[in-house]
């Protein structure tokens, strides 16, 4: 690629402001005032880069860019190089996706909280809380459930279904 001097570069972009005057100038007979300013802000840009150095900058970044692309294109070497990028991102992937399901064997040698059954617990507050209401005393039996009297016969059909439908509900909710 050529390389230019600040010989080259200051009529090239003297040029280039003077055609974009001209079209600015048409732009605002043709457009009006709007046009004409914006076109005069964009031709003024091509002297203002010369004379900050920015465009000999720009003119070196887009040689470098286009030299790395020539030789990204051409050579093998570089070819092997991307394909090693491309493995070494998937294997990072891969890695996150094991770790995120428990793949990894710092779980598996992490020693687990010994728990005390839960009858030992009742009533005790520990780290996470109070235990369960369900985890409490053991469900009594029906030889450890006190007799209740006897009611009358009359009644005793219509108090049995509404106790048995609360005894439903509650064996729904566990509640024993």
């Amino acid at each position: 690629m050529p390389d230019f001097n600040d010989l080259t570069l200051l009529p090239f972009c003297v040029g280039l402001t003077l055609l974009g005057l001209i079209g600015s100038w048409a732009a605002w007979r043709r457009r009006g005032l709007a046009s004409g300013v914006r076109g005069v802000a964009w031709s003024l840009l091509p002297v203002s880069l010369y004379l900050t150095g920015l465009l000999e900058l720009l003119w070196d970044v887009v040689k470098s860019v286009s030299s790395w692309i020539t030789h990204l294109i051409f050579n093998p070497t570089v070819w092997a190089g991307v394909a090693l990028f491309g493995v070494s991102v998937v294997l990072y992937v891969v890695s996150g996706v094991a770790k995120g399901r428990g793949g990894s064997k710092e779980k598996a040698a992490k020693p687990q909280p010994a728990t005390r059954p839960a009858a030992d617990a009742i009533g005790e507050l520990t780290a996470s809380g109070p235990a369960p209401a369900s985890a409490g005393k053991p469900a009594k039996t029906q030889q450890d459930r006190p007799k209740a009297a006897k009611a009358p016969k009359a009644a005793k059909g219509q108090e049995s279904s509404e106790f048995d439908e609360i005894e439903d509900i509650l064996k729904r909710h566990g509640i024993n």
